[in-house]
């Protein structure tokens, strides 16, 4: 049977910093995008150890998240710190529904998912699991995707901080949950980013 024919076999590589696609030509040293001088590579050194490290420390990161205060509200001097969790009972409670659910999703089921996610695809390859390429790429582009929704609740609390400013009247103040949900964001972010898909399709030129 004929090899399928690759970018790989046949010596070409894209640059992650422009995106041109070049032919990586032996010789000593490493070799350069002719566009913008960057080191060229068939794949992203150390991809799986790097996603796998930043997922670690984000899903370390989501005890303080979810335990810490995020903000609190205070109104007429009297006011309760709430956590992430508190806040959507709080909005469910006042017949906020809508946005409890969008707080829900955005701050604790989108985080933990992406993790999730990451590390079943890392498994896929560290493992060779038998599930389909096709699928296993279409999640990452899911994983990717949704990456920049999970700041939706910092968003929120920036323009309840910024607005919500009436001296002893109302006040609203953020809290050190907000610092470790933030990080968290950012970690599962830079963990889909080092992650290399292509590596799931090597799997089937390998077999």
């Amino acid at each position: 049977m004929t090899a399928t024919a690759t970018a790989r076999r046949q010596n070409l590589a894209r640059c992650d910093q422009c995106g041109l696609l070049s032919r990586l030509t032996p010789g000593p040293g490493h070799a350069r995008c002719p566009r913008c001088d960057s080191r060229l590579f068939f794949r992203r050194h150390h991809s799986l150890q790097r996603s796998l490290a930043l997922c670690i420390a984000s899903a370390l990161l989501l005890v303080p998240a979810n335990a810490l205060t995020i903000m609190t509200v205070v109104n007429l001097g009297h006011g309760e710190p709430d956590t992430i969790m508190s806040g959507i009972v709080r909005l469910w409670q006042n017949e906020l529904h809508a946005i409890a659910a969008v707080v829900f999703i955005a701050s604790i089921l989108v985080p933990i998912a992406k993790i999730v996610a990451l590390l079943l695809l890392m498994m896929v390859i560290q493992f060779r699991l038998p599930l389909s390429k096709t699928q296993c790429t279409l999640l990452y582009r899911i994983v990717h995707l949704i990456g920049r929704w999970s700041m939706l609740d910092l968003f929120m609390i920036s323009i309840l901080v910024t607005v919500v400013s009436l001296g002893n009247i109302a006040t609203v103040h953020t809290g050190p949950g907000a610092t470790a949900f933030a990080s968290v964001v950012v970690l599962t972010m830079l963990a889909a980013t080092s992650f290399d898909p292509r590596l799931i399709w090597d799997l089937e030129h390998d077999d």
